[in-house]
């Protein structure tokens, strides 16, 4: 546990350092993708530009999930899937591994992690899975990534995490599904799941602020986060009932607002949604998030001001990130396209992998 004296220290103490290797250095991504390569069963980290062209294919030593890119070093953490136990810092201007996280005993990672606006700290999202509590695990990013402590992530089973714009918050997605490695992936608690999102303090980890679903919503675990340059968050969400609900799997929320927003849509659109969201991600504007659906092969999005949502058809699409013309999205069977509101998908490229569940962007643009 770090104690809040020592979370001012450390955090303090995480210097804004001159970049040695910058992105434009490791051939200037733009995003970030795990993926597989089917015919050899192998794990990779992919550099992607927006235009689909590969500019660089890293090795993982099992299935990843998300990746954090640092905001100005040529370095990206990419973590194992839940419930794994590691995660790989890349110098991405070689493929060479320079540090390699394993959660600590009685821990694992879900899959995501930050890193805190100076690049200093690194937060990833764990399960204490004996006792079900959710943690935030912090490491010294300027030090060979040495675990410094962790803090409360506010909640049970917290997946995805992101930065505020000010740098001031950590805003958690706690799913609210306990599990435990002894069980796999079996949820344990769905009678008593209560999901939240939770607002921590990057000063001394104090929660801020939370906020979660109505009564009739308690099912819907919060999983992923896309935050806007205004501070709104977009949360996408993955329903434990009836698939075939068609329950909203979308939320926005501002910090200190008394409750969430839900994006409303026909229970048939929904409903196609297979009550799974896999990704979320806002356009430049920032006032339309999309989300994706694997399970469905359907694409969502709403704008926050009003009108009907845009719905695109495509199978296994679950990668999701913001772009110029709107999204980028990439799907489990290589595909790499754009959506753009009131547009057809515009296929870009098709790789010889099977895209994993995320596609991280670099640069913001919301």
């Amino acid at each position: 546990m770090l104690s809040r004296r020592r979370f001012l220290l450390t955090a303090a103490a995480a210097p804004s350092l001159a970049p040695a290797l910058s992105w434009a250095e490791a051939g200037a991504p733009d995003l970030l993708a795990a993926a597989k390569t089917p015919e050899t069963g192998h794990f990779t980290l992919l550099g992607l530009r927006r235009s689909g062209e590969t500019v660089f294919s890293l090795p993982l030593p099992g299935r990843g999930h998300a990746a954090a890119a640092h905001p100005y070093r040529a370095e990206a953490v990419a973590f194992a899937r839940r419930p794994g136990t590691f995660a790989l810092v890349i110098r991405c201007t070689d493929g060479a591994a320079i540090a390699k996280l394993t959660a600590p005993e009685g821990r694992h990672f879900y899959g995501h992690g930050v890193f805190s606006a100076d690049g200093g700290l690194l937060y990833t999202t764990e399960n204490a899975y004996e006792t079900g509590a959710g943690r935030v695990g912090i490491w010294d990013a300027s030090d060979g990534y040495r675990r410094l402590g962790e803090i409360s992530s506010g909640g049970i089973g917290p997946h995805d995490m992101a930065l505020l714009p000010d740098g001031a918050a950590l805003v958690v997605a706690n799913g609210g599904i306990r599990t435990h490695p002894a069980s796999g992936r079996e949820k344990l608690n769905l009678p008593e799941m209560a999901p939240n999102l939770s607002y921590l303090s990057t000063v001394d980890g104090a929660l801020i602020d939370q906020v979660g679903p109505e009564a009739e919503l308690r099912l819907n675990s919060m999983r992923h986060l896309a935050v806007a340059q205004s501070g709104l968050v977009a949360v996408a969400m993955q329903w434990q009932g009836d698939p075939e609900d068609g329950v909203p799997l979308l939320a926005f929320h501002s910090l200190g607002a008394p409750g969430l927003l839900i994006a409303e849509a026909e229970p048939h659109q929904l409903a196609r949604m297979q009550g799974y969201a896999g990704s979320v991600a806002f356009d430049p504007s920032g006032v339309r998030a999309a989300i994706t659906s694997p399970r469905g092969g359907q694409v969502m999005a709403w704008n926050i001001e009003g009108g009907p949502p845009a719905l695109w058809r495509r199978p296994d699409v679950c990668g999701l990130a913001t772009a110029p013309e709107g999204w980028l999205a990439t799907d489990g069977i290589g595909g790499f396209f754009a959506l753009a509101p009131d547009l057809a998908a515009k296929p870009l490229a098709r790789h010889g992998v099977a895209f994993d569940n995320h596609l991280i962007a670099l640069e913001k643009f919301s």
